[in-house]
């Protein structure tokens, strides 16, 4: 109880108003579960499982410890700055767009582009820490008015969210599926004429399972129905670079694992092993990308 408390306060409902107080305490509720599985580490759910592989984690064993482990980063993949440069480039007075950011992680992205462009935003992500994490730093760079968090199952919250200016999906692997399923429930979205932002990466030929070449991107678009407005290629250098600070952190936050539960030390080791695969797929097999699509062709 302690818990739901916590959640509906930290949002500061407006206790004259029945109706959001209840949708607090749904929102309250939804976390408590959500926490239960996630301490819990049940290897027969699909979601959690869906979940962990998002996060690079190999079982959801480790899904409880993820928090403790990326603690450090606040940017978890998607460059915010990268989003931005799309949006200003190929959308017509971008100021004031109503966004989904679904898998919004701790909330860079949205932070980001409602300070930037004063953004109205509804993140979404399974992760309740992550959304913690997110309320807090909309309050602390004043944007909570502008940002709102909710954790939920971005696989149930695709099917409901409608009308939307501009959907973003970043770095979340197959979550929703492959590329052209994904793509499908994301235009639905979408408001006729509004935009898509996916963050993802282009195979190349040596590339191993679960990742998509750019030609079989490009057929899963125009199958969709969609066109690409622009595409940022990520900088091998900086990418690098990237990759070598989070590696440190995140090795760091192990080692403090390990020295508490000497009993899971080959639990850790393997996600530091999948996370450098990861890096090493980014450097060398893979070219990370961030699309902007739309359901109208640009003139």
């Amino acid at each position: 109880t302690d818990f739901i408390a916590e959640a509906i306060l930290e949002e500061q409902p407006d206790f004259d108003h029945p109706e959001e107080l209840a949708g607090r305490l749904r929102q309250g509720i939804l976390e408590f579960i959500q926490e239960v599985r996630l301490l819990s580490g049940s290897s027969d759910d699909p979601v959690q499982e869906k979940l962990a592989s998002s996060l690079t984690a190999e079982t959801t064993e480790l899904l409880p410890f993820l928090p403790h482990l990326l603690q450090d980063l606040w940017d978890m993949g998607s460059s915010p700055r990268d989003m931005e440069e799309l949006i200003r480039r190929h959308i017509p007075d971008p100021r004031g767009l109503r966004v989904l950011d679904l898998a919004c992680g701790k909330g860079a992205v949205s932070i980001h582009l409602a300070q930037v462009l004063g953004c109205r935003i509804l993140g979404i992500d399974l992760m309740p820490d992550f959304i913690r994490t997110a309320r807090q730093k909309a309050r602390q760079y004043g944007v909570e008015e502008l940002c709102r968090f909710q954790v939920e199952d971005i696989g149930r919250a695709v099917h409901r969210e409608s009308g939307y200016d501009l959907t973003i999906l970043g770095s979340a692997g197959d979550v929703l599926g492959g590329p052209l399923e994904t793509l499908k429930m994301l235009k639905e979205t979408i408001r006729p004429g509004g935009y898509i932002l996916v963050d993802d990466a282009y195979a190349g030929e040596s590339a191993g399972p679960g990742y998509h070449t750019r030609e079989q991107w490009m057929d899963a678009i125009r199958s969709a129905g969609l066109f690409l407005m622009g595409e940022l290629i990520m900088d091998p250098e900086e990418l690098n670079a990237l990759n070598d600070r989070q590696q440190e952190k995140i090795a760091g936050r192990a080692l403090e694992l390990k020295k508490a539960h000497p009993e899971l030390v080959d639990l850790f080791d393997g996600y530091l092993r999948s996370q450098q695969a990861e890096c090493e797929d980014l450097e060398q097999r893979i070219t990370g990308v961030t699309m902007l699509l739309s359901d109208r062709e640009q003139k």
